[in-house]
């Protein structure tokens, strides 16, 4: 098998098999003819194929008459920062977040500062395959700018995310949070952030010219060394990031690997209580943020798998939160993308505030056992075993109300209406799976969801 996923989010595959440099300067040109020339601000996470990749992307915007700006190693957020705050036609972000090592991707973003959205994914997508990029003349060139640039963006983002929240009550707490980088971008930011909120970190993987020390996903699978120092230091807490800054996952005081299912859930409850109005999540999302829109009386609406379209929910509801269980938090008042910095420091925000542990509160979120599943399938045959499934819980739908948004998703609920179980099977966006997320509150139950749909995809009708 050889891995590449074009879709709206851009391109992303493995360097050196399918993501070939001449790919990636084809993507930089349609994405340069598509914005109309003018300023594109690009960044990259520190994967050792970051600088290759970001050469060919410079390549290809400058082919077409941009002027390209050189963020360097900078996390995603604060490059959507800098391209909303500026009069940039875009940005380019180089990274497969939560990839390991071997994979990259291109990540385009909007001159609003917003990743695409499906319509302007679509176009880019024509424009790369129609191949009719605009060509600029050599007299047109423009040198690649770079320098304080980076450096810049980085500043402003701790800066933004500090202005939000109560410096002085955090500082009162006295907190010593442990933090896993991954040498990933935000080894340049969430240190700096902590010392200026007055919180005493705890670093691990804080060096983004070594490699990922496991695979950049922030799940409880790549939390051992986070959970280990949490302990050996009486840690308030530990917070896990991935490649580019977009997900956190958290370890309590006590050790313990919090499901990255919880972020969202966390700062979901924290943050409802204070400023009620409608959520935004995925439909793979946990049922418990189900459970905690009851609990604060207000609307919980969801979408496909994806940061744009968690987005465009956003704007259309008028929301207050949103996100992914993925860990990516979206606070829509500050930036309308994922933000692992902003997460972390309206956990430590809320967590000042409220006098709590993040024990305590992990412990109010209401409980479901989930499972998740990934099986490999070229992508000759995902489609066919995605329909087969469908056919399959259409001849017998086992009294789940079933949702075809986005592949197949089944709920059951109790006589009141409240969610006990679920399944959701899809194509991954970013790698070539098909995921399957089963959660029940009963373990066994979710077993047996996972096993039965697992089954029906590789039996079929």
């Amino acid at each position: 098998m050889r891995p590449l996923k074009l879709s709206m989010l851009g391109v992303r595959g493995v360097v050196g098999e399918t993501l070939t440099p001449e790919l990636i300067v084809a993507f930089a040109q349609a994405f340069g003819t598509w914005s109309g020339g003018g300023t594109i601000l690009v960044s990259r996470d520190p994967r050792s194929s970051g600088e290759m990749v970001a050469s060919a992307v410079f390549s290809g915007l400058l082919a077409t008459g941009c002027e390209v700006v050189d963020l360097g190693v900078c996390p995603t957020p604060a490059l959507q920062l800098a391209v909303r705050d500026s009069d940039s036609a875009g940005g380019v972000a180089v990274s497969a977040g939560h990839n390991d090592e071997e994979w990259n991707a291109l990540k385009f973003v909007h001159g609003d500062g917003l990743l695409l959205n499906a319509f302007q994914g679509e176009e880019l997508l024509d424009v790369f395959h129609q191949g009719a990029f605009t060509p600029a003349d050599w007299t047109e060139m423009r040198p690649l700018r770079d320098g304080a640039d980076g450096r810049d963006a980085l500043l402003e983002q701790a800066k933004r995310v500090i202005a939000q929240v109560d410096r002085d009550a955090i500082a009162r707490r006295q907190l010593r949070v442990a933090v896993d980088c991954c040498n990933g971008a935000c080894s340049l930011t969430t240190p700096r952030l902590l010392q200026w909120l007055e919180v005493e970190p705890v670093l691990l993987n804080d060096t983004p010219d070594l490699p990922f020390p496991h695979v950049p996903e922030p799940s409880p699978a790549t939390m051992s060394a986070l959970r280990a120092v949490v302990k050996a230091t009486g840690a308030d807490l530990g917070l896990a990031h991935d490649a580019d800054g977009e997900r956190l996952a958290l370890v309590t005081e006590d050790a313990e690997a919090l499901s990255e299912e919880d972020t969202l859930c966390i700062l979901a409850d924290f943050w409802l209580a204070e400023n009620p109005g409608p959520v935004v999540c995925n439909l793979s999302t946990t049922l418990a943020m189900d459970a905690l829109a009851a609990r604060h009386n207000i609307p919980l609406i969801r979408t496909r798998v994806g940061q744009a379209h968690v987005v465009e929910g956003i704007v259309a509801k008028g929301a207050v939160l949103g996100g992914e269980g993925s860990g990516g938090v979206i606070f829509p008042r500050y930036l309308l993308a994922h933000d692992a910095l902003a997460t972390a420091a309206w956990l430590l925000h809320f967590l000042a505030m409220s006098g709590e542990t993040l024990s305590q509160r992990a412990a109010s979120i209401p409980r479901y056992h989930t499972l998740k599943r990934k099986i490999p399938y070229g992508p000759e045959r995902i489609y066919g075993a995605l329909y087969q499934y469908r056919e399959a819980v259409e001849r017998d739908s086992q009294g789940a109300e079933t949702d075809f948004t986005e592949g197949v998703r089944s709920v059951w609920s109790d006589g009141d209406g409240v969610p006990e179980a679920a399944i959701h099977v899809r194509s991954s966006t970013t790698e070539p799976f098909i995921r399957i997320i089963a959660e029940a509150h009963d373990p066994d139950r979710a077993e047996r969801l996972a096993e039965e749909a697992i089954a029906r995809l590789q039996t079929g009708p």
